[in-house]
């Protein structure tokens, strides 16, 4: 197999050491930044997110490649940098205020990183007010409110009449998600946006991005 694949692999697996070998075989040889990037490491974060969306494997395997992902990418991002190579695009994520859970919002924020998304994450309890700064100051493309309870979901909609009521709301995509939420709440509350799961999230996000 070529380095490329070999690097792939070693992402899906979760082989952190092997990802900077591999890295620096590479760069060695002449690949660019840009391809072990978009060949090696997202193409196998991406073959393992279509694993995860058809229950192949599961959210501790998918932490175990996210690892590898983003040793790699801190080891290219030097190179990258120096190559001119900006994120394809800039997302802010949470969990909204009185909802503590993350490990959702944390696998979406992998798949989009490993999407090539530049992720700002604003953790968990999120307050409204402080969605509309993240939007003002981070200027991201794309928006990602996450709720994991019946009580909390009503909160998604009060996120989105905040942005609305500060001017925003043109300035940025909104996607929802979350154990309650269904596509037709998200088309209630003005979203532009809802997906089941964190593979489904990061394809949606890049659509969102291109239709913008």
């Amino acid at each position: 197999m070529s380095i490329l694949e070999n690097l792939s692999e070693a992402v899906q697996k979760g082989r952190a050491k092997d990802v900077l070998t591999l890295i620096e075989e590479g760069l060695a040889e002449g690949l660019s930044a840009q391809r072990l990037l978009d060949e090696g490491l997202l193409k196998g974060m991406s073959l393992l997110g279509v694993r995860f969306k058809n229950n192949e494997v599961f959210v501790p395997e998918v932490l175990i490649a996210a690892r590898a992902l983003n040793k790699g990418s801190e080891a290219l991002k030097a190179q990258l940098i120096a190559d001119g190579v900006e994120a394809k695009g800039k997302a802010v994520i949470g969990t909204v205020k009185g909802d503590l859970h993350d490990i959702g919002k944390n696998l979406v924020k992998m798949m989009l990183e490993g999407a090539g998304f530049d992720v700002v994450d604003l953790g968990v309890d999120v307050p409204d007010e402080k969605f509309v700064a993240a939007i003002q100051e981070q200027t991201p493309d794309v928006l990602l409110l996450s709720a994991l309870l019946t009580t909390t979901m009503g909160q998604l909609g009060a996120v989105i009449d905040a942005i609305k009521a500060a001017g925003l709301r043109e300035q940025v995509k909104i996607m929802v998600g979350g154990a309650p939420i269904t596509h037709g709440f998200a088309t209630e509350i003005g979203a532009d946006g809802y997906s089941p799961d964190a593979a489904s999230a990061a394809e949606l996000a890049t659509s969102l991005l291109v239709a913008a």
